[in-house]
């Protein structure tokens, strides 16, 4: 074995601008900088995805060789390099580098959604440029509207591929690509298609990976603001668990703050006439989504009936976008049961309206969610079964911080308050929803207590097994003295597993197709890395370590609530009381908790 690559790993001498450093044999430059607190502008590079070097502004100098190199692809083995990261060389390299992107970049600065936020505005504030040394072209491209989710404007991209690799790498979707050659090269769909025609999930990750404002959600904002200060109109918002451990990185707070209280007195303030917690929702979802578990363990174990096992999670849109799209043949192992989000909206104008005489017809409902996908999902026609659009608009966490800026309200001062019952308690199952693997842990504790009759004991209630970040994990439970109804699952181990990330759900689906998941019961997947705390909709960056933080937030949250099992959620046992009376699975929830998703094919339209 070559000795070089044999030693990756180990530690070595390097001198970067005459000082040595220790640093792992094998690691790139950008990285051993990184970890040193050297700075090196980048734009292509991004914590998420392979180096590439293709933007090059993080050029250096190694051993004083000819050429400069790129930081993020260079990689270090031998003990003796000698790296230069700043020099009059490669100052006016980086800043000619600036100067052609610039110069491509077409778009008013002062009215661009990422003005402030922007990685390409950043480096020319850092590199002096006042004025550009190359003639700026004229906008050449028409925006893309067609998407009910992602808003394109091709002038505004410098061709970092950003978008092009988290469409490939992290979503195994490919809906972008590289197309053209010389000046005339373009990131686009295949065939030039448009958004709403290409074969997109809508998830958003191209956003949140964008260093400018090429790729945005489309904005609903000024539609809310007309639906508040309409007279006539009853809004209400619910607010997915995502959002409060996120949102407060727009208004300067570390990554991780939980701030549920600030959020929901913002949101009044705002003039929504109730604030609600998706959470309520997501409790619904728990007993909807297990009674049909354990129903077709029952039609399979008992009845011998072939059923569709591994029974899928249908909580994510961008998930279920990809499954119809790309593995049509097996949409039948998804769970029927809509989104918290669609529950919520179906509940809003039904139960909620009948309850308090309010016409559906005069009723806005306005969800906050991480996620660009949402808008999909609410536009779906199959979305309306309490007999109008359960949800009119969905706003994403950085959609609502703006309108937050916009109404000078001072966030980060605001006194908490609580959510509008009867949709504001729900337990900490529900909360924890937000991260990846929370599904399945909240399935958990409530599936144990209802299959033996016994409490989760207390200290077993955080059932590690579902937490962490692997791309794909799997784990089980046995079922041991449980009750009489369902004896049929007496000693069964109840396998699962979770995936997070569409090209970890790539791999699982592949599998299942091959028949390798045959002994699994159940399988979380969520669209996007993290679950949807890393949604397309978030605050801006994202990487492992802000979604570790805010994932820590909304468990640790969690664990400071007094309900934390979703069968215990007072307020939803009242609606099965009282409005869905038949129970989970019922006729009544299957009218408006559940659905049907459609075989679209790789090559159809939505």
């Amino acid at each position: 074995m070559n000795e070089q690559v044999r030693e990756i790993g180990t530690q070595i001498k390097v001198t970067i601008n005459g000082e040595e450093y220790t640093a792992r044999r094998g690691s790139t430059v950008l990285e051993i900088c990184e970890d040193n607190g050297i700075p090196i502008p980048t734009l292509c590079a991004h914590d998420d995805l392979k180096p590439a070097g293709i933007c090059r502004i993080c050029v250096v100098d190694i051993n004083g060789g000819w050429n400069l190199e790129t930081a993020c692809t260079w990689e270090v083995h031998d003990p003796d390099t000698v790296i230069t990261t700043h020099s009059p060389r490669i100052r006016r390299a980086r800043r000619a580098i600036l100067e052609l992107l610039l110069a491509e970049h077409c778009g008013e600065c002062y009215t661009c959604i990422r003005g402030g936020n922007c990685e390409l505005e950043d480096l020319a504030e850092i590199y002096g440029v006042r004025d550009l040394r190359f003639e700026r072209e004229d906008p050449r491209f028409e925006p893309d509207t067609s998407s009910v989710s992602i808003y394109r404007d091709m002038d505004k991209c410098i061709q970092c591929r950003r978008c092009v690799r988290a469409c490939d790498e992290l979503q195994a979707v490919g809906a972008l690509g590289v197309f053209g050659r010389g000046p005339e090269s373009r990131v686009d769909t295949f065939e030039g298609m448009s958004f709403d025609e290409a074969v997109c999930t809508n998830c958003g990750q191209c956003v949140a990976h964008c260093p400018t404002g090429a790729l945005q959600e489309i904005d609903h904002t000024r539609a809310v603001w007309a639906a508040i200060e309409d007279p006539e109109k009853h809004v209400v918002v619910q607010t997915a668990p995502a959002i409060r451990a996120a949102i407060g990185e727009e208004f300067g707070l570390p990554p991780g703050t939980s701030v549920t209280g600030r959020m929901t007195t913002a949101l009044r303030d705002l003039g929504f006439d109730r604030v609600f917690d998706t959470n309520f929702a997501a409790d619904l979802t728990i007993l909807e989504e297990g009674t049909e578990l354990l129903l077709r363990l029952q039609a399979a174990l008992v009845e011998g009936k072939d059923v569709k096992l591994p029974q899928i999670t249908s909580c994510s849109p961008g998930w279920i976008k990809y499954i119809e799209l790309f593995y049509p043949d097996l949409v039948d192992h998804l769970s029927t049961c809509k989104s918290p989000q669609q529950m919520f909206g179906a509940l809003m104008k039904s139960f909620y309206a009948e309850e308090q005489g309010i016409d559906p017809e005069k009723m806005v409902t306005v969800s906050l969610m991480p996620c660009t996908a949402k808008k999909f999902e609410a536009q779906r026609p199959e979305m309306a079964d309490s007999g109008h659009q359960d949800v009119d608009y969905v706003l994403t966490t950085r959609e609502m911080a703006q309108m937050i800026k916009e109404a000078g309200i001072p966030f980060t001062q605001l006194k908490d308050s609580q959510y509008d019952e009867p949709f504001g308690d729900a337990s900490g199952a529900a909360l924890i929803f937000g991260a990846t693997g929370g599904v399945m842990e909240a399935a958990l504790r409530t599936a144990y207590e209802i299959v033996t009759g016994r409490e989760v004991p207390f200290e077993n209630l955080n059932i590690t097994a579902t937490r962490g970040f692997e791309g794909f994990k799997t784990g089980s439970i046995v079922l041991e003295d449980v009750l009489d109804e369902w004896s049929f699952l007496e000693g069964v181990e109840l396998k699962f597993g979770i995936a997070h990330g569409l090209a970890n759900a790539h791999e699982v689906m592949e599998r299942l197709r091959r028949g390798e998941m045959d002994d699994v019961h159940f399988i979380e997947i969520m669209a996007c890395p993290g679950g949807c705390l890393g949604g397309g909709g978030q605050p801006i960056p994202t990487t492992d370590v802000i979604r570790q933080a805010r994932a820590n937030a909304i468990y640790s949250e969690d664990e400071g609530l007094p309900i934390r099992k979703s069968h215990e959620n007072p307020h939803v046992n009242y609606l099965y009381e009282h409005y869905l009376t038949d129970g989970p699975c019922g006729h009544r929830s299957h009218e408006l908790l559940h659905t049907e998703y459609t075989p679209r094919g790789f090559r159809l339209k939505k």
